[in-house]
């Protein structure tokens, strides 16, 4: 595009490292292009898929959770978790906005869907956050990327998987495909795309449930996509370089968190390379599940302990902002407008977030040529 436009090629990369490396935020902070490029881009392309940022509320476990406006007046919500004691970083992506497939334990869900998110308004939540860690904690590791926030990233496989692409993209953040996951409720074409693409980042399959008809009566999705059809898919597809796929499994007070239920997850899930990650259900007032209490959890747990699985315990960070997995945009209700979009509302909370010019956080920005880089 620049190559056409007149420049010269190299231009592009510098462009690319001061977007993707940078994060910059403004074509003003690309101090090393000349006048005409910055006044071409102003007056040819926008920079950044989010339009503004709503609010930024900070957890007291020291989560930060971001609402996002797109461009078109809709919301989605980002939440950012820390890890103290190895001092690293992982976000939680959204890649719809709303979700389709109404697992009954999830308020996002409730809201509905409305579009897919495009690949430069999943990425530009990664590179909003990671300034705004990183001017804020100079020393942070950010480490993570989850795709576990609104919306089925499966259902919207070819803007996540090129996100993905830009996102481990030497020249751009680098990030390393081991430490990147994708959440999926079970959506086979999806998840064959995702292991074809061979992208070498993990799958995580939300499970929640130990036989087809438990699983259909909370995740509707599982009629389509049997529980049966997604374990074969799995004996013969790999994801990620361990080759192991992590279930996901919430658990709901007398639905499914008897021990009987630990048992036949273990037969569930025999001869599968896996791991086994524990959410006890994150409470809301407009669903009817309860929290199993620590001791339940761990006695559940320690059923699966005994028969040799790979089991962890999410209890789940920033639960008191709503940012907890399942809640993200339950209090922020969009409805159709006149013309199909939300308008953007103002809560009194919402702070425009300011950053230094000065970006010498990250790395070095792209040389002029090959030769002086």
């Amino acid at each position: 595009m620049l190559v056409a436009a007149g420049f010269k090629a190299f231009r592009a990369k510098q462009v690319f490292h001061w977007v993707q490396k940078k994060s910059a935020r403004s074509f003003s902070e690309m101090h090393n292009l000349p006048a005409p490029l910055l006044k071409w881009l102003e007056e040819n392309t926008t920079l950044g898929g989010i339009f503004e940022v709503l609010a930024v509320n900070e957890s007291a476990d020291g989560s930060y959770k971001f609402l996002f406006a797109l461009e078109d007046g809709r919301k989605v919500e980002s939440v950012l978790m820390p890890n103290p004691k190895r001092n690293y970083w992982t976000q939680c992506l959204s890649s719809q906005v709303g979700c389709a497939v109404d697992c009954k334990f999830c308020v996002t869900g409730m809201n509905g869907f409305f579009r897919h998110m495009t690949a430069d308004e999943i990425t530009d939540q990664v590179l909003f956050v990671r300034r705004y860690l990183h001017e804020r904690r100079p020393d942070a590791h950010f480490r993570n990327l989850v795709f576990m926030g609104m919306g089925e990233p499966l259902l919207n496989t070819a803007a996540v998987i090129k996100t993905i692409q830009i996102l481990v993209a030497h020249a751009g953040i680098d990030l390393s495909p081991r430490r990147i996951t994708v959440s999926t409720s079970g959506i086979i074409p999806g998840m064959e795309q995702l292991a074809d693409a061979d992208l070498g980042v993990g799958l995580a399959l939300s499970l929640n449930a130990v036989s087809q008809e438990e699983r259909e009566r909370i995740m509707p999705i599982t009629k389509k996509y049997p529980l049966a059809d997604l374990l074969e898919l799995l004996k013969h597809r790999r994801f990620g370089k361990n080759k192991r796929v992590t279930f996901e499994y919430v658990m709901l007070t007398g639905e499914n968190d008897s021990m009987d239920h630990a048992r036949r997850l273990v037969s569930l899930v025999k001869g599968l390379s896996c791991k086994i990650n524990l959410i006890p259900f994150n409470p809301h007032p407009d669903l009817p599940y309860g929290r199993p209490d620590r001791g339940h959890v761990e006695r559940f747990a320690q059923v699966l302990l005994d028969a040799a699985l790979t089991v962890s315990v999410r209890w789940s960070k920033a639960l008191d902002v709503d940012g907890a997995c399942g809640q993200l945009a339950g209090d922020h209700r969009q409805r159709m407008g006149a013309r199909g979009v939300d308008t953007v509302s103002r809560s009194k909370d919402a702070a425009k977030v300011a950053f230094p010019a000065d970006l010498d956080f990250f790395a070095t920005v792209a040389a002029e040529d090959d030769e002086e880089e």
